[in-house]
Protein backbone atom coordinates (compact mmCIF):
# COMPACT_ATOMS: atom_id res chain seq x y z
CA UNK A 1 0.00 0.00 0.00
CA UNK A 2 1.01 3.61 -0.86
CA UNK A 3 1.73 5.84 2.07
CA UNK A 4 -0.01 8.93 2.32
CA UNK A 5 2.99 11.21 1.45
CA UNK A 6 3.39 9.21 -1.80
CA UNK A 7 -0.05 9.18 -2.96
CA UNK A 8 -0.07 12.70 -2.18
CA UNK A 9 3.26 13.51 -4.81
CA UNK A 10 1.89 11.34 -7.22
CA UNK A 11 -1.56 11.38 -7.13
CA UNK A 12 -1.77 14.42 -9.36
CA UNK A 13 -0.16 12.41 -12.30
CA UNK A 14 -2.73 11.00 -14.14
CA UNK A 15 -2.31 8.56 -17.45
CA UNK A 16 1.76 8.46 -17.31
CA UNK A 17 2.13 4.80 -15.19
CA UNK A 18 5.62 4.30 -17.26
CA UNK A 19 6.93 7.60 -16.47
CA UNK A 20 5.82 7.61 -12.78
CA UNK A 21 7.02 3.70 -12.20
CA UNK A 22 10.62 5.02 -13.73
CA UNK A 23 10.96 8.31 -11.76
CA UNK A 24 9.62 6.09 -8.36
CA UNK A 25 12.35 3.92 -8.79
CA UNK A 26 14.69 6.81 -9.51
CA UNK A 27 13.78 8.92 -6.38
CA UNK A 28 13.85 5.41 -3.85
CA UNK A 29 17.12 4.11 -5.58
CA UNK A 30 20.17 5.99 -6.05
CA UNK A 31 21.75 3.72 -8.17
CA UNK A 32 18.85 4.60 -10.59
CA UNK A 33 18.55 8.54 -9.84
CA UNK A 34 21.30 10.58 -12.68
CA UNK A 35 21.74 14.11 -11.61
CA UNK A 36 19.43 15.60 -14.68
CA UNK A 37 16.44 15.18 -16.39
CA UNK A 38 14.52 16.14 -18.80
CA UNK A 39 10.69 15.48 -19.43
CA UNK A 40 9.73 15.63 -22.88
CA UNK A 41 5.64 15.60 -23.85
CA UNK A 42 2.97 17.29 -25.86
CA UNK A 43 1.81 20.44 -24.69
CA UNK A 44 -1.08 19.18 -21.67
CA UNK A 45 0.46 16.14 -21.55
CA UNK A 46 1.40 16.59 -17.51
CA UNK A 47 5.61 17.78 -17.60
CA UNK A 48 5.05 19.96 -15.19
CA UNK A 49 2.83 18.09 -12.56
CA UNK A 50 5.19 15.29 -13.08
CA UNK A 51 8.15 17.56 -12.58
CA UNK A 52 6.90 18.53 -9.00
CA UNK A 53 5.46 15.26 -8.37
CA UNK A 54 9.32 13.57 -8.74
CA UNK A 55 10.92 16.58 -6.77
CA UNK A 56 8.75 15.73 -3.71
CA UNK A 57 9.55 12.42 -3.75
CA UNK A 58 13.49 13.46 -4.14
CA UNK A 59 13.18 16.11 -1.74
CA UNK A 60 11.26 14.77 1.54
CA UNK A 61 12.01 12.05 3.64
CA UNK A 62 9.91 8.82 3.61
CA UNK A 63 6.45 9.44 5.08
CA UNK A 64 6.96 13.28 5.09
CA UNK A 65 3.64 14.46 4.05
CA UNK A 66 4.42 17.93 5.18
CA UNK A 67 7.45 18.57 3.42
CA UNK A 68 5.77 16.79 0.01
CA UNK A 69 3.10 19.61 0.32
CA UNK A 70 5.75 22.32 0.77
CA UNK A 71 7.03 21.10 -2.42
CA UNK A 72 3.47 20.77 -4.30
CA UNK A 73 2.96 24.33 -3.00
CA UNK A 74 6.19 25.45 -4.40
CA UNK A 75 7.13 26.79 -1.41
CA UNK A 76 10.27 24.23 0.34
CA UNK A 77 13.41 25.72 0.50
CA UNK A 78 15.16 23.10 -1.28
CA UNK A 79 13.30 23.86 -4.56
CA UNK A 80 14.22 26.40 -6.98
CA UNK A 81 11.95 26.33 -9.54
CA UNK A 82 11.52 28.61 -12.92
CA UNK A 83 8.57 29.25 -14.90
CA UNK A 84 8.58 31.76 -17.18
CA UNK A 85 5.64 33.72 -18.35
CA UNK A 86 8.00 36.20 -20.89
CA UNK A 87 8.75 35.59 -24.15
CA UNK A 88 12.40 33.68 -23.45
CA UNK A 89 13.96 32.95 -20.26
CA UNK A 90 16.47 35.58 -19.69
CA UNK A 91 19.91 35.08 -19.04
CA UNK A 92 20.24 36.46 -15.77
CA UNK A 93 17.49 34.12 -14.70
CA UNK A 94 19.63 30.91 -15.67
CA UNK A 95 22.71 32.28 -13.71
CA UNK A 96 20.30 32.28 -10.95
CA UNK A 97 19.39 29.48 -11.40
CA UNK A 98 22.90 27.77 -11.67
CA UNK A 99 24.28 29.68 -8.70
CA UNK A 100 21.25 28.08 -6.55
CA UNK A 101 22.31 24.24 -7.81
CA UNK A 102 25.79 24.80 -5.69
CA UNK A 103 23.46 25.44 -1.97
CA UNK A 104 23.53 21.80 -0.12
CA UNK A 105 19.96 21.14 0.48
CA UNK A 106 19.18 22.67 4.00
CA UNK A 107 16.29 20.13 5.21
CA UNK A 108 15.88 17.63 2.43
CA UNK A 109 17.32 14.82 0.59
CA UNK A 110 18.28 16.40 -2.43
CA UNK A 111 17.87 19.97 -3.98
CA UNK A 112 16.04 20.09 -6.74
CA UNK A 113 16.00 22.70 -9.66
CA UNK A 114 12.95 22.88 -12.06
CA UNK A 115 12.90 24.58 -15.17
CA UNK A 116 9.63 23.91 -16.42
CA UNK A 117 9.63 26.18 -20.33
CA UNK A 118 13.31 24.79 -21.34
CA UNK A 119 12.79 25.30 -24.70
CA UNK A 120 12.16 28.96 -24.31
CA UNK A 121 16.15 29.01 -23.42
CA UNK A 122 18.32 31.04 -26.15
CA UNK A 123 21.27 29.36 -26.83
CA UNK A 124 23.73 31.68 -24.82
CA UNK A 125 21.42 30.82 -21.66
CA UNK A 126 21.42 27.43 -22.97
CA UNK A 127 25.35 27.27 -22.25
CA UNK A 128 24.68 28.77 -18.75
CA UNK A 129 23.34 26.01 -17.44
CA UNK A 130 25.92 23.24 -19.28
CA UNK A 131 28.94 24.23 -16.55
CA UNK A 132 26.29 22.72 -13.79
CA UNK A 133 25.28 20.06 -15.65
CA UNK A 134 28.72 18.96 -16.54
CA UNK A 135 29.77 18.95 -13.05
CA UNK A 136 26.95 18.66 -10.35
CA UNK A 137 26.77 18.97 -6.89
CA UNK A 138 26.25 15.93 -5.60
CA UNK A 139 22.61 16.24 -3.90
CA UNK A 140 21.55 18.53 -6.90
CA UNK A 141 19.18 17.05 -9.32
CA UNK A 142 18.02 19.02 -12.32
CA UNK A 143 14.67 18.36 -14.06
CA UNK A 144 13.95 20.27 -17.42
CA UNK A 145 10.88 20.24 -19.15
CA UNK A 146 10.07 21.06 -22.70
CA UNK A 147 7.57 19.57 -25.47
CA UNK A 148 10.48 17.89 -27.28
CA UNK A 149 14.28 17.36 -26.75
CA UNK A 150 14.49 18.53 -30.02
CA UNK A 151 13.68 22.22 -28.67
CA UNK A 152 17.08 21.79 -26.57
CA UNK A 153 20.60 22.14 -27.63
CA UNK A 154 22.48 18.63 -28.61
CA UNK A 155 25.26 19.72 -25.77
CA UNK A 156 22.18 19.70 -22.85
CA UNK A 157 20.50 16.57 -24.50
CA UNK A 158 23.65 14.68 -24.22
CA UNK A 159 23.65 15.80 -20.62
CA UNK A 160 20.23 14.36 -19.20
CA UNK A 161 18.29 11.23 -19.44
CA UNK A 162 14.98 11.94 -20.82
CA UNK A 163 11.46 11.06 -19.64
CA UNK A 164 8.93 11.04 -22.86
CA UNK A 165 5.09 11.66 -21.97
CA UNK A 166 2.72 10.23 -24.40
CA UNK A 167 -0.53 11.93 -25.34
CA UNK A 168 -3.91 10.76 -23.50
CA UNK A 169 -7.24 9.98 -25.99
CA UNK A 170 -10.16 12.44 -26.02
CA UNK A 171 -12.02 9.71 -23.97
CA UNK A 172 -9.85 9.99 -21.05
CA UNK A 173 -9.02 13.15 -20.53
CA UNK A 174 -13.09 13.79 -21.02
CA UNK A 175 -13.46 11.82 -18.00
CA UNK A 176 -10.82 13.26 -16.12
CA UNK A 177 -12.19 16.65 -16.84
CA UNK A 178 -15.90 15.16 -15.81
CA UNK A 179 -14.51 13.68 -12.46
CA UNK A 180 -12.78 17.32 -11.82
CA UNK A 181 -15.53 19.52 -12.62
CA UNK A 182 -18.55 17.61 -12.54
CA UNK A 183 -19.12 19.42 -16.22
CA UNK A 184 -21.94 17.22 -18.37
CA UNK A 185 -20.17 14.68 -20.19
CA UNK A 186 -20.84 15.76 -23.65
CA UNK A 187 -19.31 19.47 -22.81
CA UNK A 188 -16.31 17.64 -21.31
CA UNK A 189 -15.97 14.91 -24.78
CA UNK A 190 -16.20 17.84 -26.82
CA UNK A 191 -13.57 20.32 -24.78
CA UNK A 192 -11.28 17.08 -24.96
CA UNK A 193 -11.59 17.24 -28.56
CA UNK A 194 -11.52 20.82 -29.43
CA UNK A 195 -8.39 21.26 -26.74
CA UNK A 196 -6.48 18.48 -28.58
CA UNK A 197 -6.20 16.51 -25.90
CA UNK A 198 -4.41 19.46 -23.96
CA UNK A 199 -5.87 18.30 -20.44
CA UNK A 200 -5.27 22.45 -19.04
CA UNK A 201 -6.71 23.51 -22.41
CA UNK A 202 -10.12 21.37 -22.16
CA UNK A 203 -10.76 22.29 -18.68
CA UNK A 204 -10.69 25.36 -19.31
CA UNK A 205 -12.66 25.25 -22.54
CA UNK A 206 -15.24 22.78 -20.31
CA UNK A 207 -15.89 24.97 -17.54
CA UNK A 208 -15.76 28.38 -19.46
CA UNK A 209 -18.99 29.13 -22.15
CA UNK A 210 -17.26 31.94 -23.11
CA UNK A 211 -14.20 30.51 -24.24
CA UNK A 212 -16.26 28.39 -26.43
CA UNK A 213 -18.20 30.30 -27.93
CA UNK A 214 -15.18 32.57 -29.29
CA UNK A 215 -13.10 29.46 -30.04
CA UNK A 216 -16.61 28.89 -32.64
CA UNK A 217 -16.76 32.34 -33.74
CA UNK A 218 -13.39 32.50 -35.11
CA UNK A 219 -13.33 28.86 -36.80
CA UNK A 220 -16.80 30.39 -38.28
CA UNK A 221 -14.97 33.74 -39.41
CA UNK A 222 -11.70 32.06 -40.90
CA UNK A 223 -14.11 29.84 -42.67
CA UNK A 224 -16.29 32.72 -44.07
CA UNK A 225 -12.96 34.72 -45.60
CA UNK A 226 -13.43 35.36 -48.93
CA UNK A 227 -11.19 38.43 -49.71
CA UNK A 228 -8.45 40.45 -48.75
CA UNK A 229 -10.65 42.65 -46.97
CA UNK A 230 -12.14 39.90 -44.95
CA UNK A 231 -8.36 38.94 -44.14
CA UNK A 232 -7.76 42.25 -42.66
CA UNK A 233 -10.54 42.67 -40.82
CA UNK A 234 -10.82 38.90 -39.01
CA UNK A 235 -6.75 39.04 -38.49
CA UNK A 236 -8.08 42.27 -36.53
CA UNK A 237 -10.65 40.76 -34.69
CA UNK A 238 -8.79 37.34 -34.19
CA UNK A 239 -6.04 40.11 -32.27
CA UNK A 240 -8.72 41.85 -30.48
CA UNK A 241 -10.17 38.80 -28.68
CA UNK A 242 -6.61 37.84 -27.90
CA UNK A 243 -5.40 41.04 -26.36
CA UNK A 244 -8.95 41.24 -24.47
CA UNK A 245 -7.97 37.59 -23.12
CA UNK A 246 -4.45 38.38 -21.73
CA UNK A 247 -5.69 41.81 -20.36
CA UNK A 248 -8.27 39.35 -18.56
CA UNK A 249 -5.90 37.21 -17.53
CA UNK A 250 -3.02 40.13 -16.01
CA UNK A 251 -4.66 43.05 -14.87
CA UNK A 252 -5.68 41.65 -11.83
CA UNK A 253 -2.76 39.85 -10.95
CA UNK A 254 -0.81 43.15 -12.33
CA UNK A 255 -2.52 45.32 -9.55
CA UNK A 256 -2.10 42.88 -6.77
CA UNK A 257 2.06 42.85 -7.31
CA UNK A 258 1.75 46.22 -7.71
CA UNK A 259 -0.22 46.33 -4.18
CA UNK A 260 1.98 43.74 -2.45
CA UNK A 261 5.57 45.82 -3.53
CA UNK A 262 3.33 49.34 -2.30
CA UNK A 263 3.04 47.15 1.50
CA UNK A 264 6.36 45.88 1.38
CA UNK A 265 8.45 49.07 1.02
CA UNK A 266 5.54 50.76 3.78
CA UNK A 267 3.78 53.17 1.38
CA UNK A 268 0.13 53.40 2.13
CA UNK A 269 -2.65 53.10 -0.23
CA UNK A 270 -3.11 56.32 -2.44
CA UNK A 271 0.13 57.65 -0.22
CA UNK A 272 3.17 59.46 -2.47
CA UNK A 273 5.47 56.89 -3.94
CA UNK A 274 8.77 57.85 -2.62
CA UNK A 275 11.76 58.25 -5.60
CA UNK A 276 13.74 55.57 -4.06
CA UNK A 277 10.51 53.41 -4.92
CA UNK A 278 9.90 54.12 -8.11
CA UNK A 279 12.81 52.30 -9.71
CA UNK A 280 11.22 49.36 -7.94
CA UNK A 281 7.64 49.81 -9.69
CA UNK A 282 9.00 51.00 -13.02
CA UNK A 283 11.02 47.32 -12.96
CA UNK A 284 7.83 45.57 -11.78
CA UNK A 285 5.95 47.54 -14.92
CA UNK A 286 9.19 46.33 -17.46
CA UNK A 287 8.45 42.36 -15.96
CA UNK A 288 4.69 42.82 -16.46
CA UNK A 289 4.37 43.99 -19.83
CA UNK A 290 7.21 41.49 -21.25
CA UNK A 291 4.05 38.96 -19.41
CA UNK A 292 1.95 40.62 -21.08
CA UNK A 293 3.31 40.17 -24.57
CA UNK A 294 4.45 36.13 -23.53
CA UNK A 295 0.60 36.13 -22.66
CA UNK A 296 -0.64 37.64 -26.01
CA UNK A 297 1.64 35.56 -28.17
CA UNK A 298 0.32 32.29 -26.25
CA UNK A 299 -3.39 33.51 -26.82
CA UNK A 300 -2.69 34.31 -30.74
CA UNK A 301 -0.81 30.30 -30.74
CA UNK A 302 -4.20 28.45 -29.16
CA UNK A 303 -5.93 30.84 -32.23
CA UNK A 304 -3.55 28.81 -34.93
CA UNK A 305 -3.55 25.71 -33.24
CA UNK A 306 -7.26 25.47 -33.43
CA UNK A 307 -6.97 26.85 -36.90
CA UNK A 308 -4.44 24.06 -37.44
CA UNK A 309 -7.00 21.65 -36.34
CA UNK A 310 -9.55 22.88 -38.68
CA UNK A 311 -7.63 22.57 -41.58
CA UNK A 312 -6.25 19.09 -40.75
CA UNK A 313 -10.14 18.04 -40.68
CA UNK A 314 -10.36 19.41 -44.05
CA UNK A 315 -7.34 17.74 -45.59
CA UNK A 316 -8.41 14.48 -43.80
CA UNK A 317 -12.02 14.62 -45.49
CA UNK A 318 -10.66 15.38 -48.98
CA UNK A 319 -8.68 11.92 -48.42
CA UNK A 320 -11.71 10.15 -47.73
CA UNK A 321 -11.44 9.66 -43.77
CA UNK A 322 -13.74 11.31 -41.62
CA UNK A 323 -13.17 9.32 -38.24
CA UNK A 324 -11.14 11.19 -36.17
CA UNK A 325 -12.69 14.67 -37.22
CA UNK A 326 -11.73 17.66 -34.38
CA UNK A 327 -14.29 19.97 -35.38
CA UNK A 328 -17.38 17.69 -36.05
CA UNK A 329 -19.57 20.50 -35.24
CA UNK A 330 -18.88 21.95 -38.72
CA UNK A 331 -18.45 19.22 -40.64
CA UNK A 332 -20.94 20.42 -42.90
CA UNK A 333 -19.37 23.42 -43.93
CA UNK A 334 -15.72 21.40 -43.54
CA UNK A 335 -17.18 19.47 -46.31
CA UNK A 336 -18.32 21.76 -48.53
CA UNK A 337 -14.71 23.15 -48.64
CA UNK A 338 -13.18 19.96 -48.91
CA UNK A 339 -14.99 19.45 -52.39
CA UNK A 340 -14.46 22.99 -53.57
CA UNK A 341 -10.99 22.87 -52.93
CA UNK A 342 -8.08 21.11 -53.88
CA UNK A 343 -6.19 19.23 -51.66
CA UNK A 344 -2.70 21.10 -52.32
CA UNK A 345 -4.65 24.50 -51.67
CA UNK A 346 -5.26 22.92 -48.22
CA UNK A 347 -1.80 22.01 -47.45
CA UNK A 348 -0.56 25.08 -48.25
CA UNK A 349 -2.65 26.30 -46.22
CA UNK A 350 -1.42 24.27 -43.33
CA UNK A 351 2.09 25.14 -44.01
CA UNK A 352 1.35 28.68 -43.75
CA UNK A 353 -0.34 27.98 -40.11
CA UNK A 354 3.31 26.29 -39.26
CA UNK A 355 5.38 29.70 -40.44
CA UNK A 356 3.06 31.88 -38.88
CA UNK A 357 3.48 30.25 -35.82
CA UNK A 358 7.00 30.07 -35.66
CA UNK A 359 7.14 33.96 -37.05
CA UNK A 360 4.58 34.42 -34.09
CA UNK A 361 6.88 33.04 -31.63
CA UNK A 362 9.82 35.01 -33.10
CA UNK A 363 8.21 38.44 -32.29
CA UNK A 364 6.59 38.98 -35.20
CA UNK A 365 3.88 41.74 -35.27
CA UNK A 366 0.53 39.25 -34.78
CA UNK A 367 -1.86 41.37 -36.83
CA UNK A 368 0.36 41.09 -39.81
CA UNK A 369 1.00 37.57 -39.16
CA UNK A 370 -2.13 36.47 -39.11
CA UNK A 371 -3.21 39.16 -42.21
CA UNK A 372 -0.55 37.58 -44.37
CA UNK A 373 -2.75 33.88 -43.13
CA UNK A 374 -5.50 34.72 -44.18
CA UNK A 375 -4.78 36.01 -47.56
CA UNK A 376 -3.20 32.43 -48.18
CA UNK A 377 -6.80 31.11 -46.71
CA UNK A 378 -8.55 33.42 -49.11
CA UNK A 379 -6.44 33.21 -52.34
CA UNK A 380 -5.01 29.79 -52.00
CA UNK A 381 -1.38 31.47 -52.88
CA UNK A 382 0.86 33.20 -50.20
CA UNK A 383 1.29 36.52 -49.59
CA UNK A 384 4.85 36.65 -50.29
Amino acid sequence: MPTAAQTLAWGEVWGQEDAVRMLQAAASDPAQLTHAWLITGPPGSGRSTLAYAFAAALIAEPGDEHAVRQVLARTHPDLTALRTEQVVIRIEEARQLVERAYYSPSLGRYRVIIVEDADRMAERTSNVLLKALEEPPERTVWILCAPSDADLLPTIRSRVRTVRLHEPEVADVARLIVQRTGVDPVVAEQSARHAQRHIGMAQRLATDADARGRRDETLRAVLAVRGVGDAVEVAARIVQVATDDAKALTVERDEAERSSLLRTVGVPEGGAVPPAVRAQLNALADEQKRRATRSLRDGIDRVLTDLQSLFRDVVMLQFGREEGVINSELLADLRALAEFWPPARTILVLDEIAVTRRNVERNAAPTLALESLLVAVATGRTST
